[in-house]
């Protein structure tokens, strides 16, 4: 959130500092609110991810898509090695994602081996 919130400002100096300026503020807007989104529903994933993990899978999406999007624009020339150097931290953070994922498994199976207590 730390990086995505700031770009709510940074609208002419992304286009200053990568020429050409944008000309899709809807897009750039978007791909902000959406991104900042998606953040705010890693941290709340992260708060229960065995209750959620049936939205860890969206999660995985996301990083891939937008790691993949990053390399197959690097690999185009379209991107400089800085730009393609975010993908470091989603790579790593999609990565953590799939080990919740089958960790989150393992406690729903010891979960429901459990035995449950009834009230009377």
């Amino acid at each position: 959130m730390i990086v995505v919130a700031p770009l709510y400002f940074m609208f002419d100096a992304i286009g200053k500092a990568y020429p050409p300026p944008i000309n899709h503020p809807d897009l750039y807007y978007g791909f902000a609110g959406v991104t900042l989104s998606w953040q705010i529903a890693f941290l709340i994933i992260a708060s229960d991810p065995v209750r959620l993990r049936p939205v860890i899978p969206a999660a995985v999406l996301e990083k891939l898509l937008y790691c993949g999007a990053l390399l197959v624009l690097y690999g185009q020339g379209r991107i400089t090695p800085m730009q393609v150097g975010l993908v470091i931290p989603d790579g790593l953070l999609g990565v953590l994602f799939v080990i919740s994922y089958i960790k989150t498994k393992a406690s729903l199976q010891t979960a429901s081996r459990a035995p449950q207590l009834t009230s009377r």
